[in-house]
């Protein structure tokens, strides 16, 4: 008798590790190993151009003293129509690959994935000195380390970070924030940052000269900078259609204009549904 317990009492052990072990290797066998490229620039004296644009997925771009452009394309876990699914009585065989295609020439690296129902995140590694051309469209966010270049960088239904970022930017949020943090500005080029539906926060040195138009329509602007507002009347826009038939309309501009350490390049703060907040970084010691 107490042998037949301590055999039933091995066997459920048995049973149990089993399980344990399949549940632990589960995850270990779905993992999948990132897409990893490596793309020697033509000069890697000179500044480089990145542009990556997705569909669905997250793309985090990292500014390193580096000599070439590497890029990681990872598909998520459960970020597709088609996980779990079976058919006829057959299982889903995973397919891992995330369709990646770099294409380089005279320092200008294009980055695009054929995926399209699956969404693929993306991290790239690129010199200092480069710069970007980055949009997505849904179920990631954007974000920007450390470059020091020109920005363009648009996001649908995602957030817009980009920290410690010298030289100039344009960036838009339709669906999420903009967060933007300079360590230094070209002050030769004009910048533009907006949003429909997000917040748009932007620390700029304490030094930045600009010429400043701000518009929300449903928030507030706020700024520790000393803006000084321009005293002039709110342009009106004319609309005359009286001859066709049509109406004639005029339209007073909403934009606040004014003036930041005497003027400088232009930039604009645009948002529907969201505050503006122009920061002043705090002086270096």
């Amino acid at each position: 008798m107490n042998n037949f317990m301590n055999q039933q009492k091995f066997s459920c052990q048995f049973i149990l590790s089993l399980i344990a072990v399949c549940l632990l290797a589960g995850p270990v066998l779905r993992a999948q190993s990132p897409d990893r490229v490596r793309v020697p620039l033509t000069d890697p004296t000179r500044p480089a151009t990145v542009r990556a644009h997705l569909l669905n997925g997250s793309i985090n771009v990292i500014g390193a003293n580096v000599r070439e452009v590497t890029i990681e394309a990872r598909l998520r876990e459960g970020g597709g129509r088609t996980e779990g699914r079976a058919e006829g009585g057959m299982h889903r065989i995973p397919t891992s690959s995330t369709g990646l295609s770099v294409d380089a020439d005279n320092n200008q690296v294009r980055i695009t994935t054929d995926q399209i129902n699956r969404t693929v995140d993306l991290t790239i590694t690129v010199p200092v000195r480069t710069s970007l051309s980055l949009k997505s469209v849904n179920d990631g966010s954007i974000t920007v380390n450390g470059v020091d270049g020109e920005l363009d960088v648009d996001n649908v239904n995602g957030p817009v970070t980009l920290k410690n970022i010298s030289g100039s930017v344009v960036a838009h949020a339709l669906n999420d924030k903009v967060l933007v943090t300079f360590l230094r500005v070209d002050p030769q080029k004009p910048m533009a940052f907006s949003s429909l539906n997000g917040d748009i926060d932007v620390t700029f040195p304490p030094d930045l000269k600009a010429n400043v138009s701000m518009r929300t329509d449903n928030g507030e602007v706020f700024s520790d900078f000393d803006v000084q507002l321009q005293a002039t009347a709110p342009r009106q826009t004319v609309e005359d259609n009286r001859a066709e038939g049509g109406k004639y309309r005029v339209r007073v501009d909403k934009t606040a204009r004014g003036t930041i350490n005497g003027g400088g390049p232009e930039i604009q703060f645009k948002d529907f549904n969201g505050n503006i907040y122009i920061r002043k970084a705090a002086a270096k010691q």
